[in-house]
């Protein structure tokens, strides 16, 4: 597919010719590193290199509960164009994921049916809206029929990748870029039947500029919904561009949360929808043993992780900060000791942070020191050990209890057990140790000589 030609101040070529936005050097305040849900989810596609097994149980409500209801287990009962099929081979899918076997046959049913779908990146959902959009395009009609909104410029990016390898042999397809810095001549019409933007430019080329004739969409896809509405603007936006699409346009919604501010936004958005629900996975501590370690200050918190460390090293460990200083000084100080760790933190730009998990993953590096925008969503099958040297609190110094699930839910993953130490500083930190034990009620022992021999034997 050709797509139209980026000029933008703010971003450079990398090494591999991919277009990278420079850093903005936005300070974050350090004890309220704010999860940054644009960047974390850009980071999850980079780092994504299959789809996710996930676990969870797939609910389905269907806005006419009369008609059959069916899911597919092969892409070959879809009756694809063949080109298209050839394209979702090419791309390594060989069967469809979860959300993929209930999704795809709503989405391609005829009449056109509206969906509001709930998934975590990597179950496939970008590979299932883009086999939507591409079905349903009449490639002769040379103006947009597809419109596509992504909450940032680099997330616009990484979905026209998908379109543009899924359309790889459909050459008569063309794909558009509505994102700050497309100039276009005012006047102009675009002949691409697929245009994929941020909320802004993409109102602007429907409203003021005429560029889309929006009364022309016959699909409209609204992608992370969860991050669009934490965006300023985004969120009427969005309203104001679904507004000027005809009534049979099919629209298609996704997020990876349904909070209650998502649900709102999805339904203004979404007419008669059909839903799909990841029934929210029970993130189970079943598998994964806990204990903690008493010490007095910083400085014996690291003595005691230096004196595990040889335990913990036989497999792969991540430990977990409560700022990028203590994370910083807890890298230089195991590198001096002669470990070999990796360092992640929040003020590395985006791609920095895939290349350091890619090392991590490849085994490059053992170990792997950060702090909380680590703690969510990424996957790396071997790491069998997750040390928390400062416990997760909110900004009050209260338990979070949340972080601590997703912080030790990177071990114990795929079915193998894991293990999780806490280190305990304080008086504080062992009643918000005390409170965590209570909110998941499970008991957290603490870690004795002998229980080192466990540990080995988990990572064997």
């Amino acid at each position: 597919l050709s797509t139209l030609h980026l000029k933008d101040e703010k971003t450079k070529p990398d090494a591999n010719g991919a277009i990278v936005k420079a850093d903005d050097n936005v300070e974050k305040t350090e004890d309220e590193e704010k999860e940054d849900r644009a960047a974390q989810s850009l980071l999850n596609k980079l780092i994504r290199s299959n789809l996710v097994d996930t676990t969870n149980q797939v609910e389905v409500l269907q806005r006419d509960p009369t008609s059959p209801l069916y899911s597919v287990k092969s892409f070959e009962e879809l009756r694809l164009k063949p080109q298209l099929l050839q394209g979702v081979y090419a791309m390594g899918f060989n069967r469809p994921s979860k959300i993929q076997e209930n999704a795809l046959p709503m989405m391609l049913a005829e009449p056109p049916q509206n969906l509001i779908a709930q998934s975590q990146s990597g179950t496939g959902k970008t590979a299932a809206f883009v086999l939507a959009m591409l079905s349903r395009v009449e490639p002769g009609n040379k103006y947009p029929q597809c419109l596509c909104l992504s909450p940032t410029y680099e997330l616009a990016l990484q979905t026209g990748k998908v379109i543009e390898q899924m359309g790889n042999f459909y050459p008569e397809l063309k794909l558009a870029y509505a994102v700050r810095g497309n100039k276009l001549e005012r006047g102009q019409k675009i002949s691409e039947q697929i245009v994929i933007g941020t909320p802004g430019t993409v109102l602007d080329w429907c409203s003021k500029l005429k560029f889309i004739d929006p009364k022309k969409i016959k699909v409209f896809v609204l992608d992370e919904a969860d991050v669009m509405i934490a965006t300023q603007g985004h969120q009427d936006q969005s309203i104001r561009i679904q507004r000027m699409l005809p009534r049979d346009c099919q629209m298609l919604l996704f997020s990876a949360t349904f909070e209650d501010s998502v649900w709102k936004f999805a339904q203004k958005v979404v007419p008669d929808p059909n839903i799909i629900k990841l029934k929210r996975e029970e993130e189970t501590l079943d598998t994964i043993k806990q204990y903690y370690v008493l010490c007095n200050n910083r400085d014996e918190k690291f003595r005691a992780l230096c004196n595990i460390y040889g335990a913990i090293t036989i497999a792969q460990a991540m430990i977990f900060c409560h700022t990028r200083k203590t994370a910083g000084w807890l890298a230089a100080e195991l590198s001096r000791e002669g470990h070999q760790v990796a360092l992640l933190s929040g003020e590395m730009m985006v791609e920095q942070r895939a290349a350091v998990i890619e090392r991590f993953r490849e085994g490059k590096e053992k170990v792997l020191v950060t702090t909380n925008v680590c703690a969510r969503g990424i996957d790396v099958e071997q790491v069998s050990v997750v040390i928390n040297f400062d416990l997760p609190v909110d900004k009050d110094g209260n338990p979070d209890n949340e972080t601590y699930l997703h912080r030790i839910g990177r071990t114990g993953r795929f079915g193998k057990r894991g293990l999780a130490i806490n280190m305990v500083d304080s008086k504080h930190s062992m009643n918000i140790l005390n409170r965590i034990q209570e909110h998941f009620n499970k008991k957290i022992n603490k870690l004795d000589t002998d229980d080192l021999d466990e540990i080995e034997k988990i990572n064997n």
